[in-house]
């Protein structure tokens, strides 16, 4: 008998628990859906606390990294990229950067290492015959500029299609020309050590999605900044708009080859729907892929200053994001001008070979200055506008010991104005 109160007490207590937990599940709900955002933001890559410290230790720190003096302008607060890196072209001084050695998907922009590579080994007049096995393993829904198998294409237009319409089938056509994907994509390795571009490894010669294939935005504005020593890799990068060889036609015992216009997919040179020209735009490369998202280098001159930038990554919720937030970071290193310590330097190359390397002087596959590139202010929808092109310019390409002395590379003048 005296065990019944306490087991009608023990009762009363598990009720009034009972009772007291169906209470608190209401107030328990919006706890749990507040967890999830966290949750959510941790799905999002991050990236290593610890990266390549190459051009400066500064360089290997997570995050945005600028050292502002007194009357320097604030860096755009509108910048949503994993990764970026703005430099001067000429000095390789690096003024501000974010996550600049992240290894991540690079997409086309890896385009330009190929061209690096394979550009100066092929003359600009060769002509090939595309077979079937030229095309063989592209990645299914690759950039295309219509190259066609039994049709003819000199090495000059096959290079006007990597960088005006980033062709996968160009670059697969121009790689079968230099021996294979595979030996390019060993050459490609190869030149990417030479240019001290460590965060790199291709495995397409094109950029698209392969599993272990990565860059960083400081290896692609490398990989720019080599490329923009060639007068013909300046050339292709600045062109807007070219045209194409078509198929054959027979008609009335007559042959006939046609060709339809191409336009760069640049939009800082080209212009789109909201978004204009940069002004003093000369190229780069952009590139989207689905792992990659869109990726962009880009250089542009304003006065004496020539400089570079690479977005990767932005989170896409800005239409034409990736040239946007370019765009900001092009306003603000002009602007800094003089106001900003470097955070770090754009390295040396660690020798003048690897992989089909610019021979001496810079200049290699035979194009002549009269190709010099324009950039035509028009819109898709047309218009005429402005000429900006890249002009050969006197280039002096400092040896190695030169360049450890100096610390600077001259590019040509990129802001000739001038009407094609």
């Amino acid at each position: 008998m005296p065990r019944a109160p306490r087991t009608r007490r023990a009762a009363a207590l598990a009720s009034t628990a009972f009772a007291l937990s169906l209470l608190t599940v209401p107030a328990a709900m919006p706890a749990h859906a507040d967890e999830k955002n966290p949750a959510d933001t941790a799905k999002e890559p991050r990236p290593p606390a610890q990266m390549s410290t190459v051009g400066g230790a500064q360089l290997g720190r997570p995050g945005t990294q600028v050292n502002l003096k007194a009357g320097a302008p604030k860096l755009p607060t509108k910048l949503s990229a994993r990764s970026w890196v703005i430099s001067d072209a000429e000095s390789g001084q690096v003024l501000a950067s974010h996550n600049a050695h992240w290894r991540l998907p690079p997409a086309s922009t890896l385009k330009m290492l190929f061209a690096d590579t394979v550009l100066p080994k092929l003359p600009s007049d060769r002509e090939h015959k595309v077979v079937p096995a030229d095309l063989e393993g592209m990645g299914e829904g690759s950039s295309l500029v219509g190259v066609k198998e039994g049709e003819s294409y000199s090495v000059h237009d096959l290079w006007l299609g990597v960088f005006l319409r980033s062709g996968n089938d160009a670059v697969h056509v121009l790689a079968a020309m230099n021996g294979g994907v595979d030996k390019t994509v060993e050459e490609m390795n190869e030149k990417a050590r030479a240019l001290t571009a460590n965060d790199t490894k291709v495995v397409s010669p094109d950029g698209y999605d392969r599993p272990g294939q990565v860059s960083s935005a400081y290896d692609l504005t490398l990989f720019a900044r080599a490329g923009l020593q060639n007068k013909d890799f300046r050339e292709y990068a600045a062109t807007a708009t070219a045209k194409f060889p078509g198929e054959t036609e027979k008609k009335d015992g007559k042959t006939k080859r046609g060709s339809f216009q191409i336009q760069n997919t640049n939009r800082l040179l080209t212009g789109d729907v909201g978004i204009d020209p940069y002004p003093g735009i000369a190229g780069v490369k952009n590139g989207s892929t689905t792992n990659a998202g869109n990726t962009f280098t880009g250089v542009a001159q304003r006065g004496d200053r020539v400089l570079l930038v690479t977005v990767m990554h932005p989170d896409g919720e800005e239409p034409h994001g990736v040239y946007k937030e370019t765009a900001r970071l092009l306003d603000w290193g002009f602007d800094a001008a003089g106001k900003v310590e470097p955070v770090g330097e754009l390295a040396a190359p660690s020798s003048a070979g690897g992989g089909g390397g610019t021979p001496k002087g810079g200049e290699a596959g035979g194009s002549s200055d009269a190709h010099a590139a324009a950039h035509t202010d028009s819109k898709p929808s047309g218009g005429a506008g402005t000429a900006i092109g890249i002009t050969a310019g006197v280039l002096v390409l400092l040896g190695l010991v030169a360049y450890g002395v100096h610390r600077r590379w001259p590019l040509p003048d990129l802001a000739r104005r001038h009407r094609r």
